[in-house]
């Protein structure tokens, strides 16, 4: 058709419902999806435009994986963690979301080392790469941006619930992340009636399965974002404590090992992410640990082993642990 010999506000219709077609998504989606693509997103590695919503998405993080799938993102393909752990299932996807990813025919594409060739023959219009922490795929962003538009994000300063948005307007399921945090925050609101705190601050961290050092989550941190609103208070470390650097500087952790740790962790009582009741005995039991007031006071608690990197089903978790030991019931 030739728009040109139209009257202008008969062709600009035409126009706008032309658009209400192009770009396939779930039908509650199409009206916001419409109105909004091409989009540009500012990722790590500068702004990246996408010309129409993604229908075939590859995460090359595990951890960026679970918020996709909650947002219902139409992922085909993911990077894997070590299988069969006691995190991960026999295909390396995270225990908390496997079976949602099992349900939607979600391809484990490699384990831990990223392959290009593996997520190029997804034939994936975006590719999404987190920008740190050991399921990075940065080192072959090159690469994989010559496949699809590829994003770098950093979920290292964000809570859940901003990366579950972030990824939420990425994909065009707004609606889809909006929701799934409405329902969310309800319970947090539930949670954080029905239990009573243990000795405040807190100090929140993972500890390392050799007993040779630990991770404190920040305020900043997902885990710490999450404690603070539920109305917990974050220890903080001694004056003059140097954090280590061995996994980068990073916001959302203090890294530290050997005969620092206790000038690190100072809290009234320890929650222990990554963890089972074993780990809070190897911690009690920590010979750079025995002395300080949470060891003492017998208030180290864990919070269950998939609580590492949060999503919506990790995050759903943890309040579940926390309401079965700081709650009215316990």
């Amino acid at each position: 058709m030739n728009l040109s010999v139209l009257p202008k506000h008969y062709a600009m219709l035409l126009l706008a419902l032309f658009s209400l077609f192009s770009f396939p998504s779930h039908a509650e989606d199409k009206p916001a999806q419409s109105a909004s693509w091409p989009r540009t997103v500012e990722t790590a590695k500068g702004p990246v435009t996408l010309q129409h919503a993604p229908e075939r998405i590859v995460s090359t993080s595990v951890t960026l994986t679970g918020p996709l799938l909650a947002v219902n993102a139409p992922l085909v393909g993911s990077g894997a963690t070590a299988r069969n752990s006691t995190v991960s299932d026999s295909q390396g996807f995270f225990t908390q979301w496997s079976k949602v990813a099992k349900a939607r025919n979600l391809q484990a594409l490699y384990i831990s080392e990223p392959n290009a060739e593996a997520i190029a023959a997804q034939a994936p219009d975006l590719i999404i790469i987190a920008a740190t922490g050991g399921d990075s795929a940065l080192k072959l962003y090159s690469q994989l941006s010559a496949i699809a538009p590829t994003l770098v994000i950093d979920y290292g300063d964000k809570s859940w619930q901003q990366l579950t948005l972030q990824l939420g307007e990425i994909t065009g399921h707004e609606k889809d992340a909006q929701d799934v945090i409405a329902h969310f925050e309800q319970r947090v609101q539930t949670v954080k009636k029905n239990i009573t705190l243990p000795p405040q601050p807190t100090s929140a961290l993972v500890y390392y399965e050799d007993g040779r050092g630990m991770n404190i989550w920040t305020p900043v941190s997902a885990q710490g974002q999450l404690l603070t609103e539920l109305g917990f208070t974050l220890a903080q470390p001694q004056a003059g404590f140097n954090a280590e650097t061995g996994m980068g500087i990073r916001n959302d952790i203090i890294q530290t090992s050997g005969e620092n740790m206790a000038s690190a962790v100072t809290g009234k009582s320890v929650l222990l992410f990554s963890a089972d009741d074993r780990t809070v005995e190897k911690f009690s039991a920590n010979p750079f640990l025995v002395h300080i007031d949470a060891v003492l006071g017998h208030h180290i608690y864990a919070m269950g082993m998939d609580t590492f990197r949060l999503d919506y089903y990790s995050a759903s978790n943890m309040l579940d642990s926390i309401e079965r030991q700081f709650g009215a019931t316990k």
